[in-house]
């Protein structure tokens, strides 16, 4: 099975401008989508990436927001102040008030689009079960966090996918961590299991707190253009057998990682 994890930015760049980002993810092919950012509002991205792959699963909502659509900008995929004084592509402010900047450029843009953003695993694989388990929530965070928890079956095996799109470092993400990886645990005794998403966090940080998981590519993905950081991960535990790792680029910020996941008989 083909397993790809990408990070989508809601179908927009920094500054808010549109793109061909969920032509980019259905040239990916996946059989295993862990899918992050992804807005269901009048465009639903969700349900378009389930009907042009012809996969089935679930989509979990991790916030309430705005994208916006027909935004200006300057030249690159977001402005260089964006850390400082806010993003300028999608707004959340059911938990944290917006920066005066990002109400004054919410206020001036016409193309404004209300929804949901949240995470999504689709698959071309049998569906054993679906669940959704709500993480701790951190203080500073400016939505909730779920991870979604699949079990699959391919060539008559089961194993266990779960997808997960976690918070910032500096918001404490390494707490939710130590929840995750209890939960990892205990689904790994019992069943292969593959890890994928944006965790937000350096691997050699990360396997501080989740140990003894074998990472399926490594590769740079973050920002795609000139990446210096891999945040988005695949992760394995089982006996699995994983062929042609790579990273591809494309609209998104983060590159998408890619492989084949072959499960040996047990």
């Amino acid at each position: 099975m083909r397993v790809v994890t990408y990070n989508i930015h809601a179908g927009v760049d920094g500054y808010g401008r549109a793109n061909d980002v969920l032509d980019s993810a259905v040239s990916l092919a996946p059989d295993l989508l862990f899918a992050q950012e992804v807005f269901r509002g009048d465009e639903d991205q969700y349900e378009q990436l389930r009907t042009r792959l012809h996969l089935e699963g679930t989509f979990v909502s991790l916030g309430a927001g705005e994208r916006m659509t027909t935004a200006v900008g300057g030249r690159g995929w977001q402005s260089p102040l964006a850390l400082i004084r806010g993003e300028e592509g999608l707004f959340f402010d059911e938990r944290r008030e917006l920066t005066a900047h990002q109400k004054s450029v919410r206020a001036r843009t016409a193309g404004r689009e209300a929804g949901n953003w949240g995470v999504a695993l689709l698959t071309s694989l049998p569906i054993v079960s679906l669940s959704v388990d709500e993480l701790p929530q951190l203080r500073r965070d400016k939505v909730h966090r779920f991870l979604i928890v699949a079990e699959l079956t391919v060539n008559g095996q089961n194993f266990y996918a779960v997808g997960v799109h976690g918070a910032h470092l500096s918001h404490g993400s390494l707490l939710q961590y130590r929840h995750v990886a209890k939960r990892l645990d205990a689904l790994s005794l019992r069943l292969p299991v593959v890890v994928g998403g944006d965790f937000n966090c350096w691997r050699p940080l990360l396997r501080t707190v989740l140990r003894k998981w074998r990472t399926g590519v490594r590769a740079k993905t973050w920002p795609a253009w000139r990446a210096h950081s891999q945040i988005d991960h695949l992760l394995f535990r089982g006996p699995w057998k994983l062929e042609g790792a790579h990273a591809v680029s494309g609209p998104s910020d983060h590159k998408a990682l890619v492989l084949e996941a072959h499960l040996a008989a047990q």
